[in-house]
């Protein structure tokens, strides 16, 4: 009998990934494309749709050529995507726009007034998406208000994925889970919601048809299933977000498992048995399948912060890790290595591209505070991180609150390579960290809900036999009891700072020109 497979893609900010698993979850072969994120201004954060629909036809493309296996051999095609993205397009599918993503701020004001006067927090009790510039809502309030004429004239407003899904099978389609993250789907009925599409000015028919995250969508058009090596009958499951696709593909799919995720961004997350929100507004609650609900927060600035650490403070290390054949992470992890638990009492805020999840203020923005002339480069390093660590602590807070404790916590994303921030986290949440065997959560978790959506297995819990552990961190308590002195001081800083976020980013956007 011949192996059969499955292809896992996961759309994300920065890249496409697709990764070739066999039907027991072992990895095959994978691929990836990246593509920029274009940022002229501050407020704007968007990408160019093609580049993204050529990125996942190329890795998809790549994935079969490198493993030379036969088309009809592939059990499906299943799908994660990054959420809260836009695009207006035409009747024809064109875009009228570019893909504006989630860390797109020009809705602030929009924001604002949804939250302040139009009932915005009746809409999030109903909707489970926090009152933020990244959530779609806002956005087509943006755009009715700033670009009239394109919004008028747009045919459709759909999402990332849907572009993709459209454009491979002629159909509009969004998931259950994609739309619950719009600020517009009704949690309990899984329908657009009637207030929150009058807020934006829009009716059904300018948004895609619902399905469940387990639908298949068959047909391929026949220059697309030549271009990808597939058959045109393959099927594509639909699938659901990389958040909460991120909690599947780690195994934390029961009631006290949390996936703490730091990869360009950041969350924290967990699952329950039905829609969950918080009265304060602070969570958000998105739908994996009509039994698995996943609740939690996201942060804005998670790995990102370590790039930029990089690129603005360590021209001299990363020349030094060229020199030797090394990654420049590993010379800066070595470094912060150096410095103690706390960094000498220098905290740091890692807003700098604004915040979500604790504070939901597209205002916010970064700061050192403890600056002495003892501080030296490497204090600064370690700060940072320690900082992404702290800001994701802080959102767990407020998780615990609805959830109650976690049991144990499943640490995933590109910084669980770094033992230095695995330990981290370990010691500022004081618990046990555990990294799953597979990096890849997403696409895993895409492909284990495409086995449940073929009937190939009959419960997502099939997942826990495909992964295994290959780190385990237990808290050093001379560390924790360091950071337990330093998080009120941390909470009370941004707190205090939150009446001055505004006048700042007011200046900065009149210095921009906006």
């Amino acid at each position: 009998m011949n192996t059969q497979y499955m292809i896992g893609v996961d759309i994300g900010t920065t890249s496409t990934k697709s990764v070739l698993f066999t039907e027991n979850g072992s990895i095959v072969t994978k691929a990836d494309q990246g593509y920029p994120l274009l940022t002229p201004s501050p407020s704007i954060a968007e990408q160019d749709p093609e580049q993204i629909f050529r990125a996942v036809v190329y890795t998809i493309s790549e994935v079969m050529a490198k493993s030379k296996i036969e088309a009809k051999d592939v059990l499906f095609v299943s799908f994660s995507s990054a959420m809260h993205s836009v695009i207006a397009v035409d009747k024809d599918g064109n875009p009228l726009t570019k893909c504006i993503t989630w860390a797109d701020n020009r809705s602030a004001g929009q924001t604002h007034r949804l939250k302040h006067e139009l009932g915005g927090h009746e809409i999030y009790l109903r909707t489970g998406t926090p009152i933020h510039p990244m959530s779609p809502i806002t956005k087509l309030m943006w755009l009715r208000e700033e670009e009239p004429a394109i919004f008028e004239e747009a045919f459709k407003f759909i999402s990332i994925k849907e572009y993709v899904f459209a454009k491979l099978f002629g159909d509009y389609i969004a998931d259950h889970s994609i739309a619950s993250s719009t600020g517009m789907l009704n949690l309990e009925q899984l329908e657009w919601d009637t207030e929150a599409l009058r807020i934006a000015g829009i009716d059904e028919s300018r948004l895609s048809r619902l399905v469940p995250t387990t639908y298949a969508a068959r047909g391929l058009r026949p220059e697309a299933a030549k271009e990808l090596g597939l058959l045109p009958d393959t099927p594509f499951i639909v699938g659901a977000s990389d958040g909460v696709l991120s909690n599947l593909g780690v195994g934390a799919i029961e009631p006290g498992v949390v996936a703490a995720t730091i990869g360009t961004s950041g969350a924290i997350r967990t699952v329950a048995d039905r829609p969950v929100v918080d009265p304060k507004g602070r969570i958000f609650c998105y739908a994996l399948t009509e039994k698995h609900w996943v609740i939690g927060g996201p942060v804005n600035n998670g790995g990102m912060l370590f790039r930029w650490v990089r690129d603005e403070f360590a021209a001299s290390e990363v020349e030094t890790a060229k020199r030797l054949g090394i990654d420049p992470y590993d010379v800066l992890t070595r470094i912060a290595e150096h410095v103690p638990a706390g960094s000498e009492g220098l905290l740091f805020h890692p807003y700098l591209t604004g915040e979500r999840a604790p504070l939901w203020n597209s205002d916010a923005r970064g700061s050192f505070f403890g600056l002495t002339m003892n501080h030296h480069k490497e204090h600064m390093i370690r700060s940072v991180l320690e900082g992404v660590i702290f800001n994701l602590y802080t959102v767990m807070l407020a998780v615990e609150e609805q959830m109650g404790r976690p049991q144990r916590i499943m640490a995933t994303g590109g910084f669980a390579r770094s033992a230095l921030w695995r330990q981290m986290m370990a010691d500022i949440f004081d618990q046990e960290v555990v990294v799953p065997e597979s990096f890849e959560s997403s696409c895993l978790g895409a492909v284990v809900l495409g086995l449940y959506a073929t009937g190939r297995i009959d419960s997502l819990n099939a997942v826990f036999g495909m992964i295994g552990t290959t780190h385990r961190h237990m808290p050093v308590k001379a560390n924790s009891t360091i950071y337990k002195q330093l998080l009120p001081i941390y909470i009370s800083l941004f707190r205090s700072l939150e009446s001055q976020y505004e006048a700042i980013a007011k200046f900065q956007r009149e210095q921009a020109g906006e």
